[in-house]
This record gives C-alpha cells, structure tokens and sequence, in this order.
C-alpha cells in the first residue's frame, strides 16, 4: 500500500503542475483501489469488484466545473478501465474510459483521471467499461451540484439519497462472460438490487413533513426497470442535468443507463414504507425493495408492495413524452434552459441507425447498421494521435440501414465539429433498446412506433424536450434526437443493454477539426498508457 500510495502522490503532482483546467475552480482528489472481494447481493458468496473495499464505490459529491482527480489502483489480475456516464469530457476523450480512448490500466498498476465537470449539474454514475465487468459490480454515483450563484427551481431538500438499482445475476461475470464468447445469449437475471443488496436490504430514513431528493439510476446490464414508493407521489425535477417540468408521478420508467431524481414528501401517516424496483417488459417480473423509514415511525411496512406497470408499451411512451424541460430554469449556467432554441437550427446531417442480431461465424452477434463492432487491437483514439494505420477506417459504418446481412468490422463514423445532425434510431425487434452517446446531451425530439419517414419530423417537440445522454426506443419503434457536435473527440455509441453492446452493437463517431488547436481539444495527456501498436511510444514530453 505504500508503493501505492507514493505513485498516487508524484502522478498528482505532475498532473496538477500541467493541468488544463481553470485554475480558478476547485479540485477534489480520490485514491481508488479497485480489488475483488466477496458479495452476497441476492444472498448467494459471489465474486464482486470492489472500489476501497466498498460494493457500490464511493459516491462522487461534486459542484459544476469542479476538477475531479481520480487516481486509480489496479489490485485486480485483469487490466481494468473506469468509464464516467453522463460526464461529458468537455475537449477530452481521452479521459472517457472506454477501450475505444484509454488503454487499460495493467493489474498492480495505476492510472489517474484528470476530470472537468465542465459546464454540468445532475446525477449520473460510473462504472467498469471492459470484460464485462459491470456484471461485477464496481460502479458508484456522481453527483454534481448547482453552483451556490445558480438558481435552483425548488427549495434545498432536507436530504440527498442515491438509489443505484438494477438487474443482478448469481453467476459471476467471468461465467457471464464465458457465455457471450461462446456465441449464446445471456440467461433471465436472477434478481433486483438497490445499492449492492436485495429486498430491504436498504433504509433510508426521512423525518415526517420534510421533503428529500431521491437520484435514481438503472445500472443494470439488461433490463428496465420501474420505481416507485408505497403511498408517496414523486416530483420530477431533473434528468440527466436538465430540470424538468416539475410533474407529479406514482411511478417511473427508468431504462438501462439512465438516470433521474424526484422530490418525494413525507406527508404520510407515521410509519414505514416499501420502496419498490421492478422489471419492465419482461415475461416474469422481478422486483426488490427497500425501506422508507418515517424517523417517528409508529409501525412497521404492511401489506404488500404496491404494484406497478408489467409490459405496458403505451404507458411508458407516454410517460417518457411528459418529460419536458423546465425553460425558465437555469441550468449549470444562470441563463435559462429555454434560451438555446434548438427547434430553429437547421440540421446538416440525418443518420439513421437500424439495431440487428445476426448469427455471424455461428455464434450470436449484435449489429448497428449490418456492422457488428470488432475491438481493435489498439484504442482508436491512441491510434488516430499516431496516425497509426491499419486500426480503423473511418467511414466503415454507413449513415442508413443497409438492409444486408451482419459483418465484423471496427466501425467509425466521421462527423464535422459543430455540425447539428439529427440521429434517428430505429428498432425493428421486439425487444426495447437503450442508447448511450458519450461526449454529449442530445434532445430527445421524438418517439413513436412503426416505421420512421421524412413525415415523422412533423411529429417532433421543437420547443421544450428534454436534453439527456441515453435514451430508450421502444419494441417496433423509432425515436430521433438532435446533436450540435461541439465536442471534438473519438465518442463511443452504444447500446446500453451489456451483453449487446459486448457482443457488437456500439461504433464510434470522430468529431473531427481540422484546428490543431488546445481551444477545440487537450493533447494526449502526458500520462497516457499506451498499448497495443503504440506500445514503445512517447505522449509528449514531462
């Protein structure tokens, strides 16, 4: 732990005497050790990942443009890389976490993320980005506060609870994994958790007439998820950064990936109450629980969970359209959310992306657009810097469905920096996706079932949509989102479901400029890991 501790300390030291960042905002310094440990989620001795020793890890508690400083110990036998959902990098892929951008962290060594929360507020989460490790656990909240000058469009809660729920299975994911490479499909998942543990597992105590914000992310690798709590009507206030229009709900539709936070009174007689997850969408429904507990309380839970929606499609269509943005709110900014007028903004660009799951060399495979994603040797982003060749051509992924049969390929799509494309994702299968853009907010426009046509935009919310970074398409059904490409970078689109996306159905969009210029992105980090091809190479001088 010494040795440890003494790279931690020079890394920081060199990182912080180069920094980029405004010096002017804060910084806050993490030291991560990230080990296996054993779990019992569902009850059952498993293999977990484990960040300080803890399942989920240390909660991120931030400001906006806050610089986060996360120094990262590799204590496990595989190399290991942390991904940061909803953390856009502003100017900086190269701190993204995926194995499109970083070269894994080796086992007994360390890596440190230099962060900007840049220009952000809402809830997100982080978690392991390589060998299916999010089965594993491994992943943690962030939370990224107004700054104090800021408005907020409601008075401060009297707590702050995050809820990491999701699907769980019993077999580790070194057996997950093993199922996947064997070309099959992963089984049902045995069960819900709520932060690392099953049915009341959790309490989360409220004093009688107070109100409380709850941030609730679906952290799952396969499944939707409902929430609600037993006799308690939710606010909704925020999604993924964007205050919203503050609707009242009994329950909500949280999809793989996403997030969200509600403010929930506690107006209620005395007692407890049951805190419920359930899967959405699925023939058998799981559900776990946990507790809202009154501190006066008078009496324990009683009755049965309260139910909620099953495999209603409608209902949560609807429900996801009431999402709408709160325009007179300020955002991380004190300017109000409604003064970017995206509806007036001619787009440059419509790219249509068709999800697939073709049977490629005999063994199972998701596609987007025909291609199935085949990782490199190298991360495309590292190889792009060196202008190495042979990793990736870009253009190996069409703008529109093509209709033909599944192939492998390490597919990237060109994009211009501060082109504004419309992106419409178009789901043929019966099963619900969920997608994931790294790098930016995009403005969910609009969903609906069928077949999407030119007629669609006709349909669209041009005016108060919510702005969020994964977004759901429903069975048989489309939903189109614009991006202003203001981030240049190598972002990584995928599908949120995790045995899909492993198994292919992700690519990567280049935001390109032809500016070799620190104002449109940072240089490579002078602590970058590099591997693969670039292996022997040198960043940029110390």
């Amino acid at each position: 732990m010494g040795l440890y501790t003494s790279v931690c300390c020079v890394l920081l030291i060199a990182l912080l005497s180069v920094s980029f960042t405004n010096g002017e905002d804060p910084y806050r310094f993490y030291n991560w050790n990230v080990t296996y440990g054993d779990i019992y989620p569902l009850g059952v001795k498993q293999q977990g990942i484990l960040i300080n020793g803890q399942f989920p890890g240390p909660q991120i508690d931030c400001v906006t443009n806050d610089n986060l400083i996360i120094s990262v110990f590799n204590s496990l036998d595989e190399p290991f890389l942390i991904s940061w959902n909803g953390v856009q990098q502003r100017r900086n892929s190269w701190q993204d976490g995926v194995f499109g951008t970083n070269c894994p962290i080796p086992p007994g060594q360390n890596f440190t993320y230099v962060l900007q929360v840049k220009d952000q507020i809402g809830s997100y989460y982080y978690f392991p980005s390589l060998a299916f490790h999010k089965a594993a656990g491994g992943y943690g909240g962030i939370k990224i506060s107004s700054r104090p000058r800021i408005p907020v469009p409601f008075d401060p809660p009297a707590g702050d609870f995050t809820i990491l729920a999701g699907d769980w299975f019993k077999q580790n994911h070194t057996d997950l994994k093993a199922i996947l490479d064997g070309g099959n499909n992963l089984p049902f998942p045995d069960g819900l958790i709520i932060n690392g543990r099953g049915s009341n597992g959790n309490t989360f105590t409220v004093d009688q007439g107070k109100t409380y914000r709850f941030r609730i992310s679906n952290v799952g690798i396969a499944t939707s998820i409902n929430f609600r709590i037993q006799g308690h009507k939710m606010l909704l206030v925020e999604v993924e950064g964007i205050h919203t229009l503050q609707n009242t709900y009994s329950s909500l539709d949280i999809h793989l990936g996403q997030s969200l936070s509600v403010l929930v009174t506690a107006d209620q007689p005395p007692q407890d109450y049951y805190i419920v997850v359930s899967t959405r969408f699925t023939s058998q429904v799981l559900s776990a629980t946990s507790i809202l507990h009154y501190s006066n309380s008078g009496g324990s839970v009683s009755g049965p969970p309260p139910g909620g929606p099953t495999t209603e499609v409608d209902w949560s269509l609807e429900q996801a359209r009431s999402f709408r943005r709160n325009l007179t709110a300020s955002g991380p900014r004190p300017n109000p959310q409604g003064s970017y007028h995206y509806g007036l903004i001619n787009t440059t660009r419509t790219i249509r992306l068709t999800n697939s799951a073709p049977i490629i060399n005999g063994k199972q495979r998701y596609a987007v657009n025909s291609v199935s994603f085949l990782q490199p040797d190298t991360p495309l982003k590292v190889a792009d810097y060196f202008k190495i060749s042979g990793v990736f051509s870009v253009g190996s992924i069409s703008d529109n469905p093509t209709g033909g049969g599944g192939y492998l390929q390490t597919s990237v799509m060109h994009a211009d920096f501060r082109a504004f494309v419309e992106f419409v994702f178009e789901n043929p299968e019966d099963t619900l996706q969920s997608w994931h853009l790294d790098g930016y907010s995009f403005f969910v426009v609009g969903m609906d079932g069928g077949q999407w046509t030119p007629a669609s935009r006709l349909r669209y919310n041009l005016m108060d949509t919510v702005s969020r970074c994964t977004v759901q398409v429903y069975p048989n059904s489309w939903t189109a989102i614009y991006v202003p490409l203001d981030n240049v970078g190598m972002w990584n689109v995928r599908s949120e479901n995790w045995a899909r996306q492993y198994l292919g159905q992700q690519f990567y969009l280049r935001v390109y400029s032809p500016v070799n210029s620190w104002r449109d992105e940072y240089p490579i980090p002078k602590n970058a890991l590099l591997c693969g091809r670039a292996s022997g190479r040198r960043t940029r001088p110390l």
